[in-house]
């Protein structure tokens, strides 16, 4: 979503005289949420419109035009990031690669060194620094609260070799045993499914709406709509109904972390 509507918003909360504190309690939401939309990071949904328009006294200006379903995407992977980092409860659903904040350091690496035009050895150096430093966010032992749903191909492709698969699988396990992160694997034999193709990140929060970001081969889109998030929470939750329950999938993995140990 670009910033326009966000710096419209910010303009006249300035022009009334309010602090974003202020405005967020005549219209009953967050500073926090209110920071996100003037940031352009966020949308706010019909209600919080209307709310924000009769705070302002804007008539229906924020309600008339605020962004919809597709200018509500915003095609920017930093925003969600930010937001992944801010997130309680995080869903991940992944049909090629291990999700981001559960790769190892020589996962990352290979997936970088996939990369056309390729990178250099520096870049591909701070790339993975940066994905294993979002992983950090699991260093807290209770939040966020974690959940994966990984179709088995992701683990049965062999990125960056047997060695590298074993220890990415074995770091997946560890996580599971933990009681850190829950761990679903779709079996290749269910056949076609919704969500066949990218990745999906579901996010909660504590003071502001749930917000979902998708990725496919060349885009990648934050969804703020209510209405979309809801409907690729209903597709999550029909992958997990499809998945191998907890200790089925921890099984598969342990056994394919041993066939890739014993190839390396």
């Amino acid at each position: 979503m670009g910033s326009t509507y966000g710096d419209w918003l910010k303009q006249q909360r300035e022009q009334a005289g309010l602090t974003q504190q202020r405005l967020a309690d005549a219209a009953i939401m967050t500073r926090t949420h209110i920071a996100h939309i003037e940031a352009g990071r966020r949308v706010p949904s019909e209600e919080d419109a209307r709310r924000l328009d009769r705070a302002l006294n804007t008539g229906n200006v924020l309600s008339c035009f605020r962004p919809g379903d597709v200018s509500a995407v915003a095609d920017r992977f930093a925003d969600a990031l930010e937001l992944e980092q801010q997130a309680t409860v995080i869903w991940e659903f992944a049909s090629a690669l291990v999700p981001g904040i559960l790769q190892t350091g020589g996962y990352a690496r290979a997936v970088m060194r996939t990369a056309f035009p390729p990178w250099s050895e520096e870049e591909c150096d701070r790339l993975v620094r940066t994905r294993l430093g979002r992983a950090k966010i699991l260093d807290d032992s209770v939040t966020p609260v974690v959940w994966a749903v990984l179709d088995e191909a992701v683990l049965r492709r062999p990125v960056g070799g047997p060695d590298v698969m074993a220890e990415q699988i074995v770091h997946l396990v560890r996580l599971v045993e933990s009681e850190r992160v829950r761990i679903h694997v779709l079996p290749l034999g269910l056949g076609a499914t919704t969500l066949m193709q990218g990745q999906l990140k579901l996010m909660w929060f504590s003071d502001q709406p749930p917000a979902a970001y998708t990725e496919c081969v060349s885009s990648s889109f934050l969804h703020d709509s209510p209405a979309v998030v809801q409907r690729l929470q209903s597709k999550y939750a029909l992958l997990l109904s499809d998945a191998l329950p907890l200790q089925q999938s921890l099984s598969l993995m342990r056994a394919q972390a041993k066939e890739y140990g014993h190839h390396g």
